[in-house]
């Protein structure tokens, strides 16, 4: 319970950008702290990313990520061409990278990225699932 602190009333998703090792950035939702509903962990790393290498094009990355990402997130991330995006647990309310539907692979779109899901997937939803028992 004290690793839920750090979060500050924020939903617990954090989220790593890395291409050929190295990582471009780091970071965790910010929806509350911002005031800004756009600030969920993938679009802060995406934001971070492009603004430390000068484009917004992110081809070759990987993204990993403890949650599914949403509509939002994964349109951002089709936009700045993420090549992999690689998530622990699924999010069957929200999730568009394969539980409600699947943009990041979507034929109609100009660009794909491939989906590993359930990387850690049980740690990452026992911490959410702490989370939200305990906003109860």
């Amino acid at each position: 319970m004290a690793r839920l602190a750090a979060f500050r009333g924020e939903v617990p998703v954090g989220a790593v950008l890395v291409r050929d090792g190295v990582m471009l950035a780091e970071g965790h939702n910010r929806t509350v702290t911002r005031s800004d509903p756009t600030a969920h962990a993938e679009v802060e790393v995406i934001r971070a990313a492009a603004a430390r290498q000068g484009d917004w094009r992110l081809e070759g990355a990987t993204l990993f990520v403890t949650l599914e990402p949403c509509a939002q997130c994964c349109g951002a991330l089709v936009l700045a061409r993420v090549a992999r995006v690689v998530y622990g647990a699924s999010d069957p309310k929200g999730g568009m990278a394969g539980s409600l539907g699947n943009l990041l692979q979507d034929p109609r779109l100009n660009h794909r990225a491939e989906v590993v899901p359930g990387v850690l997937g049980a740690d990452a939803g026992k911490l959410l699932r702490e989370f939200f028992k305990l906003r109860r």
